[in-house]
């Protein structure tokens, strides 16, 4: 028995170690401290890394840089809770956080305290106590394809930017990933051309096929360590052109580039293209992420059928 309670006690020095906390009680532990930590892990995704961070920067806010695990009950994770839900960004005092990017915030938060449960440094999971903030539907604007072709007809000031966002339109890839797409990423085989990247955003390795209009997108191969779409940087200056390029094409909504993306899919899933395999072109970690496209189309189908009347 005294040989077991040995190894019991080595066994959380070394769980305390492993995150190169000092032996000390649990309930003198900075959760913050804790949590930077694991900051570190998420290093290998830019965009969840970034996320953890704007995560931990709130927590300090809300915290003012200290937290020791005993503070941290059901009640102190419902008052961050409701505290992220009627918080100002760190951009403007003016302005609060949208519900969504509370709730990924808060969906970072509980993570952590599930995970400190899990290393035995909070005694019950309270994470599983604690509801998540509900995220709500955004609208996602997208282009037909009766104004994508007017677009493909009306010149641009910046014909750099008129070819990626048509390359975005045809292929689904973010801003991100266009902007630093090197040659050597261009690849063909017997099937034909696809694009081998890693995903700006999530990490992911990703090969995808495109089509000869996309290729024709490109232009002249250059050498492999150049980009593909040189000085685009979606900067205001690109933005102002992409909107005088956009009204004189005769499309007046407010589209972003990233509509381009959005364009991809909601074509893809108008054209019968199923659900799964529209995640996968997308490079979508969870075919739940995807989803909102055909709820956008049986919109569309909605739509079109209440158009036809007889009064």
């Amino acid at each position: 028995m005294q040989a077991e309670a040995i190894r019991a006690q080595r066994q959380l020095e070394i769980q305390a170690n492993r995150y190169g906390f000092l032996r000390k009680k649990k309930s003198d532990t900075d959760f913050v401290e804790y949590f930077k930590i694991l900051i570190e892990g998420k290093k290998s995704s830019k965009s969840n890394h970034d996320t953890w961070i704007s995560t931990l920067n709130y927590i300090e806010k809300y915290t003012g840089g200290s937290l020791m695990f005993s503070q941290i009950t059901e009640q102190f994770c419902n008052d961050f809770r409701k505290f992220l839900l009627t918080s100002s960004t760190f951009r403007s005092s003016k302005t609060n956080l949208s519900k969504n990017a509370a709730s990924t915030y808060f969906n970072k938060f509980k993570a952590s305290i599930y995970q400190a449960f899990r290393d035995q440094l909070i005694e019950t999971d309270i994470a599983s106590k604690v509801n998540y903030i509900k995220i709500e539907e955004t609208h996602k604007e997208f282009l037909t394809l009766e104004e994508l072709k007017k677009l493909e007809k009306t010149k641009c000031v910046f014909p750099i930017l008129k070819r990626a966002a048509l390359f975005s339109a045809l292929t689904g890839l973010r801003i991100s990933d266009i902007k630093k797409m090197k040659w050597s990423e261009v690849c063909q085989n017997t099937s034909g051309h696809f694009i081998r990247y890693k995903q700006q955003k999530t990490g992911s390795n990703e090969s995808l096929y495109i089509s000869d209009s996309a290729y024709e997108l490109l232009g002249e191969r250059q050498l492999d360590i150049d980009l593909v779409f040189p000085g685009i940087n979606n900067s205001a200056i690109d933005n102002a052109h992409l909107k005088t390029w956009l009204n004189d094409a005769g499309v007046y909504r407010k589209i972003t580039f990233h509509s381009f993306r959005h364009t991809y899919a909601t074509l893809l899933v108008s054209n019968g293209v199923d659900i799964y395999t529209v995640s996968k072109m997308l490079g979508h970690k969870n075919v739940k992420t995807t989803q909102v496209y055909s709820k956008v189309v049986d919109k569309l189908k909605i739509e079109a059928a209440n158009s036809i009347t007889l009064k």
